[in-house]
């Protein structure tokens, strides 16, 4: 049965659905760029409230830690991650690989996802425990054992050379059967299905990737930044696999 947080998480994503779609079809869409010259929308801001006003109608004590609005404390150990329109940028080009990020954090323990991308028409959700889901049906990582047989997906390839990971990248994509850049959260809803075998990001922050990390986790992935250590809200990069390679692509880390 799913718990009052994943029903609430749904319904707030669903929100915030028709607010994109609303914006995404318009003939012209407000974009300004935000002091780290990210670009924003209507869109952004406007979903954003609707899932902080969604979820506050049903736990009005949580906290809330938002892309577009930042902290927001509360008067209890659960904080609300929210990302409203994960890949902006795509939605600014009518590109529909764009969704929406929801994730509710205990203390320190992330244990509920939502990823939703309408106009790919996948709903991905889990629960700590309680496995991990697309548009209803129960879904596994792959059980690809070789990087010579995986497919690996990517973020932004500058991002790595930046922070000094290029050569591992590297060696990886010439190592693998097939990469490709998807970027965003639509890699790891490749790697929650078993569609896809890896994803490596240079270049992230939580909101981006706490909805995902528990869903590839409860599908059977293991989830941790580029030096193996474990998902915090600090985190800045971020190794997705299906658990059985994870061993594997971190080697080519080693060191950096």
């Amino acid at each position: 049965m799913d718990s009052q947080f994943l029903i609430v998480a749904l319904d707030a994503a669903k929100r915030a659905e028709e607010i994109l779609l609303s914006y995404y079809n318009a003939d012209t869409l407000d974009v300004t760029l935000k002091p780290d010259e990210t670009p924003v929308t209507r869109a952004d801001t406007e979903a954003e409230k609707a899932i902080r006003e969604t979820i506050k109608q049903s736990f009005p004590d949580h906290g809330f830690l938002g892309e577009e609005y930042g902290i927001e404390k509360g008067d209890s150990p659960y904080v609300w991650i929210i990302d409203p329109i994960d890949a902006t940028k795509n939605y600014i080009r009518k590109i529909p690989i764009f969704g929406t990020q929801i994730a509710l954090m205990k203390g320190e323990e992330l244990i509920l996802g939502v990823s939703n991308a309408p106009l790919l028409d996948e709903l991905l959700y889990a629960q700590v425990g309680k496995g991990a889901f697309l548009n209803g049906n129960q879904i596994k990582v792959s059980d690809v054992s070789q990087s010579s047989d995986a497919m690996i997906c990517h973020g932004g390839l500058k991002w790595f050379v930046e922070k000094g990971t290029f050569r591992g990248v590297y060696n990886l994509i010439n190592d693998v059967a097939r990469s490709r850049g998807f970027g965003d959260f639509y890699s790891y809803h490749l790697v929650a299905s078993g569609r896809a075998d890896v994803v490596i990001e240079a270049a992230i922050s939580i909101w981006d990737i706490a909805a995902i990390t528990v869903i590839v986790r409860e599908a059977g992935g293991c989830v941790t930044d580029i030096q193996g250590q474990a998902i915090s809200i600090d985190t800045a990069s971020l190794v997705a696999t299906n658990g059985v390679l994870h061993d594997t692509v971190m080697r080519y880390f080693d060191g950096n």
